[in-house]
């Protein structure tokens, strides 16, 4: 019994060193070395922290621009859809709903011109991301109700438009944002 238990014990304690101290200080260390020293890339405006690179955020108000919506409420620590197919009459009322609520907030367009990623949420629930044409949909209201030229609007999601190669142009939502409330307050003091 002997010859069986000391093996046991040092390869028990072995690998829990490996695995309860060596792995988790080795990605902890890798982590320290990435952009934001494994706490995510933040996004700060005036001297504050408003937000993350790679999580998205809830924007209910008219007056900004609104990203997709999200299965887990934008929770960094849960990712996940919401696992429903797009057959699942619940997924599919729940689409309709956010068609619905989009259209009333947005009465300038036709149901047809309502992009499918405004109403659907990603595969992670976190996509800060849109495309252009997505933020182009939401511009008139925007204009209105910042009371802009819809055309220095466009021009704002021209200017906040990120080309990636390979892959589509996107808009980052909050950065958009930020940039709206900078236009808002520059054509406010002219």
């Amino acid at each position: 019994m002997k010859q069986y238990l000391r093996p046991a014990l040092v390869l028990s304690l072995l690998f829990m060193l490996l695995c309860c101290v060596a792995y988790p200080l080795l990605i902890a260390g890798i982590g320290y070395l990435t952009p934001g020293h494994g706490q995510g890339k933040t996004i700060d405006h005036h001297g504050r922290t408003v937000g993350f690179e790679q999580i998205g955020q809830q924007f209910t108000d008219d007056r900004y621009f609104h990203g997709r919506p999200s299965a887990v409420q934008y929770n960094g620590a849960g990712s996940g859809g919401s696992n429903k197919g797009p057959t699942n009459p619940d997924y599919l009322a729940i689409v309709a709903e956010r068609t619905d609520s989009f259209l009333a907030h947005n009465p300038a367009i036709d149901r047809k011109q309502v992009p499918a990623e405004l109403v659907t949420a990603s595969g992670s629930g976190l996509d800060p991301h849109l495309s252009p044409e997505a933020a182009l949909v939401q511009a008139p209201r925007v204009a209105r109700l910042r009371q802009l030229p819809e055309e220095r609007v466009v021009a704002l999601i021209t200017t906040q438009t990120e080309q990636h190669w390979p892959g589509p142009a996107t808009v980052h939502v909050l950065r958009l944002n930020i940039a709206l409330d900078q236009l808002s307050a520059a054509t406010q003091k002219n």
